[in-house]
């Protein structure tokens, strides 16, 4: 169901995040959202440093789809 949301927002050329806790409790449900092409993602302040340094190894290595 995400998956179709994010593929609809960005056939239409819209933007998109994710603004739930999701991304912070599971990082591989963050990946997977990257994987997807997702414009943003939230993340708290305590979990964000793994988080955010796995995104950018995606985006680095291309894993992540263009915008």
């Amino acid at each position: 169901m995400i998956a179709s949301v994010i593929h609809a927002a960005k056939s239409k050329k819209r933007k998109i995040r994710y603004l739930r806790t999701g991304s912070n409790d599971y990082p591989d449900f963050a990946a997977f959202l990257v994987e997807l092409g997702i414009d943003s993602i939230s993340l708290n302040p305590d979990r964000s440093s793994k988080n955010t340094l796995k995104i950018l190894e995606m985006e680095a290595s291309g894993c992540a789809r263009p915008p």
